[in-house]
């Protein structure tokens, strides 16, 4: 898989001056993790992944309570998964996926970023069977037949493994994130995973240069304004 995967995943973190949105949508994914997989770390490792990369993109710790304390209560916002395929400047495939409490709002908000970019919003699978959905592991370490031994011991399913200057790379299906998460634990200890995500990987590449490279730049801006966007995949290569 290489590790294309580092440039695959525009994140809000990228940008300085968009600090309050990265807040309000790591608290968005936060509060729903909790709700739905429960509010202790401990037992929830979607929620121990989500705040541990929470605090390494600074997210204040205030943010991160208010959150899961949230979580605690029986009522609350209902927010829901909502993904969005389609084909970005110079035929790019993008992926976008959304937490929303308004599915028709989303929707409007996401078609106006494509429309207005001269882009084209697709239909459910248009362009998602030419990714991968992985979750992916990455930390210091240089055993790597340890490492898949303990991953096979515990029945995981490993996409791929790579070892690159004293940092291992775990690749596997999304499904298998938890089961991956806690057999690297058990063998380990305590990692410091520098990637600890479920992303789409692309399968092939699609250059973009000229014209094609600005109006993408406007298309990311756009969608990465929009409250309900968590993240947005492509094929990109610049």
């Amino acid at each position: 898989m290489g590790r294309a995967y580092q440039n695959r995943k525009e994140s809000m973190a990228k940008t300085a001056d968009m600090k309050t949105k990265l807040y309000s949508k790591y608290a968005r994914e936060i509060y729903v993790s909790a709700k739905s997989g429960g509010i202790d770390p401990a037992g929830n490792l979607t929620l121990r992944g989500l705040i541990e990369r929470a605090k390494k993109d600074q997210v204040p710790a205030h943010v991160i309570d208010k959150a899961i304390d949230k979580a605690k209560g029986s009522g609350g916002e209902d927010f829901a998964l909502a993904r969005y395929e389609g084909f970005g400047p110079g035929n790019c495939m993008v992926i976008v996926d959304c937490l929303t409490d308004n599915p028709n709002r989303t929707i409007a908000d996401v078609r106006h970023c494509f429309t207005k970019t001269k882009c084209k919003l697709g239909t459910s699978g248009s362009v998602s069977h030419m990714f991968d959905h992985c979750a992916i592991f990455a930390f210091k370490a240089d055993d790597e037949e340890a490492v898949l031994e303990a991953l096979m011991m515990a029945d995981v399913d490993v996409t791929d493994i790579e070892n690159e200057g004293g940092q291992i790379t775990v690749f596997t299906p999304n499904t298998e994130y938890a089961k991956a998460k806690q057999a690297l634990t058990e063998a380990l200890g305590d990692i410091d995973f520098i990637v600890d995500e479920i992303q789409f990987l692309p399968q092939t590449s699609t250059k973009i240069e000229g014209d094609d490279l600005a109006m993408f730049d406007k298309f990311l801006d756009m969608l990465n304004d929009l409250d309900d966007v968590q993240n947005v995949y492509h094929n990109a290569e610049f």
